[in-house]
Parts: structure tokens; sequence; C-alpha cells
């Protein structure tokens, strides 16, 4: 183990660099979470108001300090341009407690493949990091350019633990589940 904090740990990929949000970044989760394309699937996830930003944020941080992870800001490289957020949260299903896989990126960062990608990273990151926690990701049946996510960032589909969750039918991928 080292010495380093795990909620100052900066993750690197080939072209993005994801690091741990600050209140600079609240601007961005407001526009980006503001967008009605990307929360088309998860309609409850959409924000109105900057001061819903700056509460989502204060969550998010109040995560880290409890956990030592959570959300990532995505950035390419040598860039100021948050092209979205990924990251893991605790929680419950089905009575086990499991991380959840969360990506959101603004649609000019789209098609790119780089929700998979830092997807990928945060789950490499987990395993290390929190092994014992099995990972998943709520998908919603239509949306399946974020099925793919989940795919490429190494989990499978689990419909055993398919469930309804706020928006509809969350479709489960899952690594790492107990046997």
């Amino acid at each position: 183990m080292s010495d380093t904090n795990p909620a100052d740990e900066q993750l690197q990929t080939a072209r993005l660099s994801l690091r741990r949000p600050t209140e600079a970044d609240i601007d961005a989760i407001f526009a980006i979470h503001r967008d009605p394309e990307t929360c088309l699937h998860n309609p409850s996830d959409a924000l109105t108001r900057l001061d819903e930003a700056g509460e989502l944020y204060r969550r998010w941080n109040d995560q880290w300090q409890r956990c030592g992870y959570g959300y990532w800001v995505v950035r390419r490289h040598g860039s100021a341009l948050q092209l979205g957020f990924c990251g893991i949260k605790p929680m419950e299903l089905h009575g086990m407690k499991v991380l959840n896989l969360f990506y959101r990126f603004a649609t000019s960062a789209w098609g790119q493949g780089f929700a998979g990608e830092a997807a990928a990273t945060v789950t490499t990151w987990a395993s290390r990091r929190v092994p014992d926690l099995p990972l998943i990701a709520r998908v919603r049946p239509a949306n399946i350019a974020s099925q793919h996510v989940a795919v490429r960032a190494g989990l499978t589909r689990a419909e055993h633990l398919d469930e309804t969750g706020y928006d509809g039918l969350d479709w489960i991928y899952a690594a790492r589940l107990p046997n």
C-alpha cells in the first residue's frame, strides 16, 4: 500500500486525465447535466438550476471525503475543457454492497471512445483499490452506447440482478460478483 491518499490520485490514460472535482467544476457539472440529451435515459439526473449543480458537487465531494474515491472529472491531456465525469459510488443492489460505475459526458465528446477509455481506467483502479466490492453499471435497455461503455470497461451482463430504478428498468452489467 502506498502512502498517497487515493483522493489525491489522478488517473491517466493515453488521451485522458481524470482528477477529483473541485468547486471550479460546478459550471461544467451544470452544463452537462442540464443538456436533455445527456440525461435522455436518466431524466431524474437532469438539472435545471446552477444551485442544483452546486449541491451535486457537494454530494460528490462528501463521498470523496468519506470513502477516498468518487467521480473524477475527465479531460483530454493539456486541455482545461471538462469532457465529462466518470467514477464509482458505493450503493446496495439486492442487499449486496456494490460499487456503481457512473459515466456521463458532454454530447460534444460522444462517439470518440472517451467514456469507454475513462470507464476502463476507473474499473482497473477500483479493482486495485476497492477489490472486495463488486462493480456494477446500471444501464437502460435502450441506451446502446452506455451498454458498449460498460462492456468496454470489462463488465458483463448480469440479467439476474436487473431491477427497476428511478427512471425505469435498469439492466445490470457487473464484474467481480461473488460466486
